[in-house]
């Protein structure tokens, strides 16, 4: 198994410095208590994922480039490495569910990358990459099964710590394959970890709790959080939350959609509803508030439609 270390986020905060923007932390009151909202929704390509993407890219080799890259996600990863790619001249395939979000597959396809689609339910998105990385010589950039990819999310971490002079005491982050999530925690070595998924889709609290992976179950329900809906988190997400000892929540698609709403209307900040998964642990009191602690708003790309509706 690969592993991934905290000095690997050093490395990639050095390599990725002017492939992204460092988003700003706004203050914030919850019932009395003020937080920090760690606004990655402001990112280039409107989520997080672009780090991590960025590090992947800027990491291969010219032969490796060359022979272009193919990615697997419901939009926020698909983004990310097709801008990433866009900016090194990397020709990029992203296979993407054909449920996804009209507004991701039209920031992907802007930014010229090929859309392969594949059935959610019945269909392996890692087996049509490998399936197209074997027969054109394609690098595969997973979205968080990756020591790359992992080091270069964690680089939200070291500038929350770098803002505020030191590790918040709390961190609670939005998880789907937990690449944000742990690399944060590699980030951020003094603050305690929340991690926030969907309801039915939380197989990370369900691996952590039994301490091997356990996958999502059959017939997982219908979740906003598309940007979360990971089946099976890797060893190395798995491995560094569990030493860390994180604890994961699950939050449904009511309080998700009531934190979309109070995003807006406290913050004017757009965040989509996986992005908001954590802020929706919080005001649901499902994950403890604690004051100084910083919520992690990974992303904000949401169909104008939906989002129009969720704060009507």
């Amino acid at each position: 198994m690969f592993e991934v270390s905290r000095e690997q986020v050093l490395e990639a905060a050095v390599r990725i410095a002017g492939s992204v923007v460092r988003t700003p932390l706004a203050r914030a009151s919850i019932r009395g208590r003020n937080v920090w909202l760690k606004c990655e929704c402001l990112q280039t390509g409107g989520a997080f994922k672009l780090r991590g993407a960025s590090n992947r890219l800027l990491a291969l080799s010219d032969p490796e480039r060359a022979r272009g890259v193919v990615a697997f996600s419901s939009g926020n990863h698909a983004q990310g490495v097709a801008i990433a790619a866009h900016r090194l001249g990397i020709k990029a395939t992203i296979v993407m569910p054909s449920d996804a979000p009209a507004l991701k597959v039209e920031g992907t396809r802007a930014n010229g990358a090929q859309i392969i689609f594949y059935h959610r339910m019945t269909e392996s998105r890692e087996a049509i990459a490998a399936e197209i990385a074997a027969s054109s010589g394609a690098i595969v950039v997973p979205s968080f099964d990756d020591p790359w990819i992992v080091a270069g999310q964690g680089t939200v971490g070291l500038e929350i710590s770098d803002e505020l002079g030191g590790d918040p005491p709390a961190i609670i982050i939005p998880v789907g394959g937990g690449g944000l999530a742990s690399g944060i925690a590699l980030a951020c070595p003094n603050s305690r970890i929340i991690g926030a998924e969907p309801e039915g889709w939380d197989d990370m609290r369900a691996s952590i709790e039994k301490g091997e992976i356990v996958p999502v179950g059959p017939n997982p329900p219908p979740t906003l959080c598309d940007a979360l809906q990971t089946p099976r988190v890797s060893p190395i997400t798995f491995s560094v939350l569990d030493s860390r000892n994180a604890s994961i929540v699950s939050v449904g698609d009511a309080e998700v959609s009531d934190a979309v709403l109070w995003a807006w209307s406290e913050q004017k900040l757009v965040v989509e509803p996986g992005g908001a998964a954590g802020l929706a642990a919080l005001l649901s009191g499902k994950a403890d508030l604690e004051e100084g602690m910083v919520v992690v708003l990974s992303g904000g790309n949401i169909d104008p439609a939906l989002h129009a509706r969720l704060i009507a």
